[in-house]
């Protein structure tokens, strides 16, 4: 099974066939997505500027969607190097029992599906490592009340998520799932109270 590097190879080979190198960006979302598989590809044909069944895009514009997937890849893969880095060092310390971002991150161990968007036609716009990025700072630093991704402040309990967890906080603006260890207990309670809404209107 090739990996992620060797698949980014194919898709940047000007040899390769034109489809195998997009089935080979395809196949990348297997490795790493942020969003899920398939709203992580719609995220990248949007950026790049072409159809998400178009079979013979523009090669350009495929290495374009694959340099911005490689980069927010680099942004959550030094992330998850300094957590694992922290880990150790809390253990060496003797903290074994785990917090709660470290229980969210065992879910997302790799990127998949670490910003997790449930329709795979609505996501954040901004450039995934942009995204990576605000959300990391929000896992590093004290709760707050709103989407740490767009800043949206209306988030709505949704369950049967095809992802684990399959409930959660979901942001109304850029649907992305919000880790609930970025909320404070507030927003949380929030989220559950505008779910009733929803399900009662």
């Amino acid at each position: 099974m090739a990996g992620f590097r060797s698949l980014a190879r194919q898709v940047r080979d000007p040899r390769s066939d034109l489809a195998l190198r997009r089935y080979s960006l395809r196949k990348c979302l297997e490795r790493f997505a942020p969003y899920g598989h398939r709203a992580t590809w719609d995220h990248l044909c949007s950026r790049a500027g072409f159809g998400p069944e178009d079979r013979s895009p523009d090669p350009v514009r495929l290495v374009a969607a694959l340099a911005e997937l490689e980069e927010a890849r680099s942004v959550w893969l030094a992330y998850e190097a300094e957590f694992a880095e922290r880990r150790k060092k809390e253990k060496h310390d003797g903290l074994r029992r785990p917090g709660t971002v470290d229980d969210w991150h065992r879910l997302t161990w790799g990127g998949f599906g670490v910003a997790w968007c449930d329709d795979p036609r609505v996501h954040p716009r901004e450039p995934l490592g942009e995204v990576l990025r605000r959300l990391i700072s929000a896992l590093e630093r004290a709760p707050g009340a709103g989407c740490p991704v767009c800043g949206g402040a209306r988030l709505i309990w949704k369950y049967d998520l095809d992802h684990e967890p399959s409930a959660g906080p979901v942001c109304a603006r850029c649907g992305i799932l919000v880790p609930p260890p970025v909320l404070t207990a507030e927003a949380l309670a929030e989220a559950r109270r505008d779910r009733l809404l929803v399900s009662v209107a």
